[in-house]
C-alpha cells in the first residue's frame, strides 16, 4: 500500500469538493434537494432557506461546478436536482483523504 499522500490533480478535485461544502447554506440546499428526491426551481429553494433568490442561485453555481447538482432547463426556468453519481462518492473521498480503505471504489475519481 502507497504510504505518499494523494497526486495532486485527485487532491485538487476533493478540496474543490470540500470548498464547496464549507458553506452553511450550500449544505442546506444539497440536503434539500437530497431529501426531497426531486427537481426543484430556485424558487422554490428559496421558500426553504432563509436567503434570497441571488444567494441561492450563486450557491447553486458552486455546487454545479463541483457537480453536486444538475441543472435542466425546462422553458425559461431551470430545475435543480441532486447528482446522485457524485454525492455518493463523497464519503469515499473522505474515507481515501484519510488513508481508510474505500468502502468502494470511488466512481467519481477526476481523471487526468
Amino acid at each position: 500500500m502507497d504510504k505518499g499522500p494523494l497526486d495532486r490533480s485527485t487532491a485538487t478535485e476533493y478540496a474543490s469538493w470540500f470548498k464547496a461544502l464549507a458553506d452553511s447554506t450550500r449544505i442546506q440546499i444539497v440536503s434539500l434537494l437530497a431529501r426531497q428526491g426531486r427537481p426543484m426551481s430556485v424558487g422554490e429553494i428559496v421558500e426553504f432557506v432563509d436567503v434570497g433568490q441571488s444567494t441561492v442561485s450563486a450557491h447553486l453555481k458552486v455546487l454545479a461546478d463541483v457537480r453536486f447538482v444538475l441543472a435542466d432547463s425546462r422553458g425559461t426556468a431551470r430545475f435543480y436536482r441532486i447528482n446522485d453519481a457524485c454525492v455518493d462518492c463523497f464519503p469515499t473521498a473522505a474515507d481515501i483523504i484519510m488513508g481508510n480503505p474505500a468502502p468502494v471504489p470511488p466512481s467519481c475519481a477526476p481523471t487526468g
